[in-house]
């Protein structure tokens, strides 16, 4: 109950927070600045860079950092490090580089653990009437190749990316839109910028603040070299031709991956640098000699040198972190490792740590109502059907086999610590109920029946449902295993088909399969101020509307506009959210769309809160003991500073700080 108290704490941290800073109902001006204390003694260099400034390849710290730098002060939390080292981790495909972005957690604003906002990169933002954002830049920020980081690159973005149609067919992103309306976008001076709305734009600070950032600038001393404005186009387009690229704008687009960080040349204002190229099977990423951020003695951050991702087969995760392998890993575990990584802790020089988890659902099933097979359409989008299926998935056995009854059973839905939270949300048609689910779909027509009792549809063929999944781990195999027991006692034959992430995604997308199964909504601590389109049709990445969301997100050049009545409901619901002026409105909205949810069954969560395992070196400090692992907001290690994380020499004081 006190873990449970504490979260729910911080989630009216972040109700506070988000009124505060950019709700509709906001004061006139709201002001978030870095407010430094006394100003740190000289600055100390790290022994690390120390040989290449020796030799003037790189100037000294004094003249490398911002003349007004982040300083990150000790707390209860966090105690003064000392440089050096190397962190281990395994990932599990090369596009697991994006960590370094994730985990760095470089931010325009960031959240602090208490889940405020608060300036990162930025020195100073002012919000006017939640619509007007000033930006004001650190003085002498740099990039990590030493060119400074000014108004330039956002004007760059602005004019020469987000609405150059080459470049982003699309337009500018569906943050930067509010009604269709793009902002107004101004360049003060060489360190100010801002950007301007007709109306309140409550999604803006979040997405700059999220672990799948909203880049809004880009550096731009590099790319123009790949823009037509500002290099030859003939060229360009030849520069293109040889590297396998139908035109200068793909060329462009292979070398603009700030997210996905796989490309060495592309300056970075991230703690760590990615300095190896795509593919290989080990990636190190070098400390960044321009980062912004120093503790209060005057060190600059990150304290460890390297980063180092080490590319494994995601099966043999689990065993080669139990083996000592890694520094701190939870990419790739899941609870049901936990009896295995306990087991390695003394003989490796590790401690496992248990982290709450937010998520909507520890695992959900998606059925795919955009399906191309108009059988399987009119199946899934029958209500009737879709909790059918969610009546007969025992939870409870799931939760005691696999998760020891730690988890929570019920639906994908907002977690207790929400404030949004009602128990029926979370139990509408989520209970055992074989004779229910048998009805239904009795009801529905499914009467005849073949082999086994296995239901025969209206083609003659019987129900057999093959559920997807990303194929990484056995967690997934294990708990279908389970419904596919009760599920058979309803009259459903279930098969399990593994692929490759990419497929499975591509396979959703295109329509092709049956059901997915994947982790539920990604913020089940969800609060009124916050976006609830992640409950309406808005992004491909809705595995049970894929179509749906890419229409919009593409503003119908590709998908399929809603045909659904609910779902056309949900998605006005949103966009309503989106106009609400108080935070009455928007706690109303979102209550009617989390009772659609529940009542639609547009996804099957099965078990919630599920502790996630965190493996943790003896030798690495300031890792919090207790932690919320969570994706966004959160960036899972990000909020906790991980440029603050360091090594004690052998034998020193292994106590946990």
């Amino acid at each position: 109950m006190k873990r449970l108290a504490t979260l729910h704490f911080l989630v009216l941290c972040v109700v506070g927070a988000l009124a505060a800073a950019h709700g509709p109902a906001v004061a006139d001006t709201v002001v978030l600045q870095d407010t430094p204390g006394a100003a740190p003694p000289e600055l100390i260099e790290p022994p690390f860079l120390a040989e290449d400034v020796a030799a003037g390849k790189l100037p000294p710290v004094a003249r490398r950092i911002a003349t007004e730098p982040l300083v990150v002060r000790a707390s209860e939390r966090f105690s003064l490090g000392v440089y050096g080292g190397d962190w281990h981790m395994l990932v599990r495909r090369a596009k697991d580089l994006k960590l370094l972005v994730v985990y760095g957690y470089s931010r325009l604003v960031r959240y602090d653990e208490n889940y405020n906002f608060v300036p990162d990169i930025l020195k100073r933002l002012e919000v006017q009437d939640g619509r007007v954002f000033t930006f004001s830049l650190r003085k002498g920020h740099k990039w990590s190749d030493g060119h400074p980081f000014t108004s330039e690159d956002f004007r760059f973005y602005w004019e020469d990316y987000a609405t150059n149609l080459k470049l982003a067919p699309a337009g500018p992103h569906e943050v930067l839109l509010v009604g269709g309306e793009p902002p107004r976008f101004e360049v003060i001076d060489e360190t100010t910028v801002r950007y301007s709305w007709s109306r309140p734009n409550p999604n803006f600070l979040p997405a700059l603040a999220g672990a799948s950032p909203l880049f809004i600038y880009r550096p731009a001393h590099y790319l123009k070299r790949f823009h037509e404005r500002y290099a030859d186009l003939a060229e360009l387009e030849t520069r293109a031709k040889k590297a396998g690229k139908h035109s200068w704008a793909a060329l462009y687009n292979s070398k603009d991956n700030m997210y996905r960080f796989d490309n060495p040349e592309l300056p970075t204002l991230q703690p760590w640098v990615n300095t190896t190229r795509v593919p290989a099977t080990r990636f190190i990423a070098r400390r960044n000699p321009y980062f912004h951020r120093i503790d209060e003695a005057g060190r600059q951050l990150p304290y460890i040198d390297r980063v180092l991702l080490d590319l494994v087969d995601s099966k043999l995760i689990p065993a080669k972190v139990s083996a000592g392998e890694t520094d701190l890993q939870a990419r790739g575990l899941n609870f049901n490792h936990y009896t295995l990584l306990k087991a390695g802790e003394r003989r490796n020089d590790y401690r496992v740590q248990l982290w709450r988890t937010v998520r909507g659902s520890h695992l959900a099933l998606y059925p795919n109502l955009n399906s191309t097979n108009p059988e399987w359409r009119a199946l899934t989008r029958d209500v009737r059907f879709r909790r059918a299926l969610s009546l007969a998935i025992n939870r409870n056995e799931i939760n005691q086999v696999i998760y020891y009854g730690l988890g929570i059973e019920g639906n994908n839905t907002v977690q207790p610590v929400s404030p949004l939270y009602k128990p029926e949300y979370a139990s509408a048609w989520a209970g055992f109920d074989l004779a229910k689910a048998n009805a239904l779909l009795d009801e529905i027509g499914l009467i005849r029946r073949g082999k086994r009792g296995v239901r025969l549809l209206p083609s003659g063929r019987p129900l057999e449902i093959i559920v997807e999944t990303a194929g990484e781990d056995t967690e997934q195999t294990d708990v279908l295993e389970l419904i596919h027991d009760s599920w058979l006692k309803a009259g459903i034959k279930l098969y399990t088909r593994p692929s490759q992430r990419e497929v499975f995604r591509n396979r959703i997308f295109a329509g092709k399969t049956q059901i997915a199964i994947w982790f539920g909504y990604e913020n089940g601590a969800a609060t009124p101020d916050m976006s609830p389109a992640e409950l309406a049709p808005t992004s491909q990445q809705g595995y049970q509307w894929p179509k749906w969301g890419q229409y919009y997100e593409t503003s119908g050049f590709a998908g399929e506009p809603i045909d659904l009545e609910p779902a056309r409901e949900l998605f006005q619901l949103n966009t309503a959210w989106y106009a609400a002026a108080t935070r009455a409105e928007r706690e109303a909205i979102w209550h009617k769309m989390l009772k659609i949810h529940a009542e639609q069954v547009f996804t099957i969560g099965i078990i919630s809160g599920v502790p996630q395992p965190i493996v943790v070196s003896n030798r690495l400090r300031n890792v919090p003991v207790e932690g919320v692992y969570n994706w966004d907001p959160g960036a899972h290690f990000g909020i906790y500073r991980p440029e603050t994380f360091w090594f004690a020499a052998d034998g020193a004081d292994r106590r946990q700080n």
